[in-house]
């Protein structure tokens, strides 16, 4: 592999470990922090980018999307969380199990409905189209975008849970809840907030990823199963563990599935490598998730509370 195609995709490896990040960092806070196990996280992923591609599709600014999309994912977070799962946090994880799943069902169902079962197309806005010269490498300017978004992403959630009186009362409620509530503090609407913003910024990440992704009804199962690894390597709990392990597995899949295929030629012959190499590739993630926890069980950066 040349030089400038292994940078490439390394770029290319951060650019879906912050797509990664900032469905990670909305599940941190509501299964780590809230003790809560959202598997619907996914389906507001999904909603996010049909809102969105729906918002752009109709106003054609990406821009005026992107703020509309904010109020929006607010509304239908709050929504959700007071209507299915408000009455499920002091319930067994399995309850918690068993009714996201039915919300995953609806929102599939609900999507095609609205949408259509055929994909939901969202362009690349003008302005972002072509690339940038980075050190002699043409690289695409919306991707450059979603890494930047990215990292602006996790500057503010480390600025909210770290330096906030918000964050300072989130990591409370994390530690101790009944102790938060007995202070005065209203925990059912810190909750609340707390699933609004993991809703939010599930729908950004569902914002940045239509136009490179087709948008269809299911597509935030798979992103959910990437996101659940990501959390488990970097520590529950934890948003610095969740940036971290995002890059870490955004990088490790994408320079896996194009070096791999590559070594395993020079070993085995054309056929064989072609096979076993796409195959391996997508295990190496799973192989990872398996090797830290065995050495670290509670993931690489988990959150000690003092």
């Amino acid at each position: 592999m040349s030089p400038t195609l292994f940078v490439l995709q390394l770029l290319n490896g951060l650019q879906l470990g912050v797509l990664l990040f900032l469905m990670a960092a909305g599940l941190t806070l509501v299964f780590g922090i809230m003790s809560f196990v959202n598997l619907a996280h996914g389906s507001m992923y999904m909603m996010g980018a049909f809102f969105a591609a729906s918002l752009y599709n109709y106003t054609g600014s990406f821009i005026l999307a992107a703020v509309l999309l904010v109020p929006a994912m607010i509304a239908l977070g709050l929504a959700v969380e007071w209507i299915a799962l408000r009455k499920l946090y002091q319930r067994d994880h399995l309850d918690q199990v068993l009714a996201t799943f039915g919300l995953i069902l609806f929102f599939n169902e609900l999507a095609r409905m609205i949408w259509g079962a055929s994909p939901y197309y969202m362009e690349v806005p003008e302005f972002l189209t072509g690339a940038v010269n980075l050190f002699g490498i043409r690289y695409p300017k919306f991707r450059l975008l979603i890494i930047g978004s990215g990292l602006l992403v996790a500057l503010g959630c480390y600025v909210l849970i770290h330096r906030t009186r918000i964050g300072m009362l989130i990591r409370a409620g994390a530690s101790n809840r009944t102790m938060v509530g007995a202070l005065g503090i209203n925990i059912v609407l810190l909750n609340s907030m707390v699933f609004a913003l993991g809703a939010v910024l599930a729908g950004m990440a569902g914002l940045l990823a239509g136009p490179i992704m087709s948008v269809q009804a299911g597509m935030g199962e798979p992103v959910l199963i990437l996101t659940m690894v990501v959390i488990v390597i970097g520590g529950i709990g934890s948003i610095r563990g969740a940036f971290y392990a995002a890059l870490i597995v955004g990088v490790v899949d994408t320079l896996g599935r194009t070096l791999l295929p590559s070594v395993l030629r020079t070993m085995f012959e054309r056929s064989t490598a072609d096979i076993a190499g796409p195959a391996l590739a997508s295990m190496m993630i799973y192989l990872l998730m398996a090797f830290v926890l065995a050495i670290k069980p509670q993931g690489l950066f988990p959150v000690h509370n003092t």
